[in-house]
């Protein structure tokens, strides 16, 4: 029996994921607010890039679906939740893909589960507009398992079951884009104060060749383990840096904050704690969890 999988809302994400679905013969709906606007249909269908998708009515488009993917915007991601509920009935999985912090997966769980169809987490790990559908997808809650094995056996797509717990995939997520978040802005501040110098190719070749030529966890490693007696040091180097990117007229937004970061280590008795580099990143990483504030209750 082919499935019937419908998306709610139709973007980059969905218009990858639907193309790849459609070519293993699984029947796609789409319900967008686009929709309902003047034109709109047809500028879905340019999205869909001649993927045959079923553009119609949110009712309709949930009518008789197997898996409901929802792929709207963050701050829509509840209110989408809320329209889909009347529709929805037992033998229904709703799976929310949006990028959305713990505490909303958990809450678009409770909206999502009084309709009687089960609720999965979903987290979208990496840049579907360079992976497209093969997107590595991680899943969680308790019928997440169960999802994994249609979406992955039955859909083809990435999906890798993650956790019972609702909100611990989203977790991942989020702190994943810590760094590759992070790493994007640091490397455009990076980038743009090269090309402000006149050296951009100079300084990126140099990067590039670091990262290909050492393990990068090797390399990173290193990085923490040395923090640990050469962050003042640093800190010193990086305040000069700073006033370099000012004299380029580039406001050091990153680079401040590496200062604080810096500052703020020696606040914290890092000094005394190492008198020389530790052997394993994991003291330094236990020290700072030790060290910092914890959450407010």
């Amino acid at each position: 029996m082919n499935m019937r999988v419908a998306f709610i809302g139709y973007g980059e994400v969905a218009s990858a994921f639907s193309a790849a679905l459609a070519a293993r013969g699984v029947a796609v709906a789409a319900y967008d607010v686009l929709f309902e606007q003047e034109g709109g249909i047809h500028r879905l269908q340019e999205r869909s890039a001649g993927t045959r998708v079923e553009f119609c009515a949110l009712a309709d488009a949930l009518r008789g679906a197997d898996y409901i993917l929802s792929t709207v915007t963050t701050s829509v991601a509840c209110e989408a939740a809320r329209r889909c509920v009347p529709h929805l009935v037992a033998g229904q999985t709703y799976v929310d893909l949006n990028a959305t912090e713990p505490g909303l997966k958990l809450e678009i769980e409770g909206i999502i589960t009084p309709s009687g169809a089960a609720f999965v987490e979903g987290a979208v790990l990496g840049a579907v507009g360079v992976t497209g559908a093969k997107t590595e997808i991680l899943l969680g809650g308790p019928h997440g398992r169960r999802a994994e094995g249609d979406l992955a056996g039955k859909l083809g797509l990435n999906v890798r079951f993650y956790s019972e717990d609702i909100g611990r995939a989203s977790m991942f997520k989020m702190l994943r884009s810590v760094f590759s978040k992070g790493l994007e802005a640091l490397l455009i501040e990076f980038l743009a104060a090269g090309e402000r110098a006149g050296i951009r190719g100079d300084l990126w070749r140099e990067v590039t060749e670091l990262m290909a030529n050492h393990p990068f966890e090797k390399t990173a490693s290193n990085w923490v383990r040395s923090h640990a007696t050469a962050h003042a040091r640093r800190r010193h180097e990086m305040e000069q840096v700073a006033d370099v990117l000012r004299g380029l007229g580039i406001e050091p937004v990153m680079t401040d904050a590496t200062v604080a970061f810096f500052r703020r280590s020696g606040t914290l008795g890092l000094q005394g704690k190492f008198s020389s580099t530790p052997t394993d990143m994991d003291e330094v990483v236990r020290f700072f969890n030790e060290r910092l504030p914890a959450p407010s209750k």
